[in-house]
């Protein structure tokens, strides 16, 4: 009975063991440079090898910059900012679809189309910091 009086009674989880608080679209950005930056390597070789390599690491920094960008959606946006925002929710899918589609490609437009779509998170992330 006391375990139940005292229990939580609400639930919490965080992207790590201590909220650090620290949030900047730097993360997604620079991921996303990454996977750009691979997919104009790509372009570049011939070599199977190489271009095996590539395309493994090119994915990994993929689902980074889709982490990064999915934080800042989950953690660090609150419901003023999508008030003021009300794009935001339709700027981070088409984010995160724009990084899946860079993912699995290996033409350099696709990477430019996430990093644009993040510079878009990040105008608004600075503006949010400024209230």
């Amino acid at each position: 009975m006391l375990s139940r009086l005292f229990a939580p009674k609400v639930k919490v989880s965080a992207h790590c063991d201590l909220p650090c608080g620290v949030y900047d679209p730097a993360q997604a950005r620079i991921e996303a440079e990454s996977v750009k930056a691979i997919q104009e390597k790509y372009q570049a070789n011939e070599d199977p090898h190489f271009r095996a390599r590539a395309t493994t690491i090119k994915e990994e920094r993929a689902e980074l910059a889709k982490h990064h960008v999915s934080v800042l959606w989950s953690d660090y946006f609150k419901p003023p900012h999508f008030e003021k925002y009300p794009e935001l929710h339709q700027l981070v899918n088409d984010t995160l679809k724009a990084l899946s589609t860079a993912k699995g490609s290996t033409d350099p437009a696709t990477g430019q189309k996430a990093l644009d779509y993040i510079a878009q998170i990040d105008k608004i992330f600075w503006e949010t910091k400024k209230a």
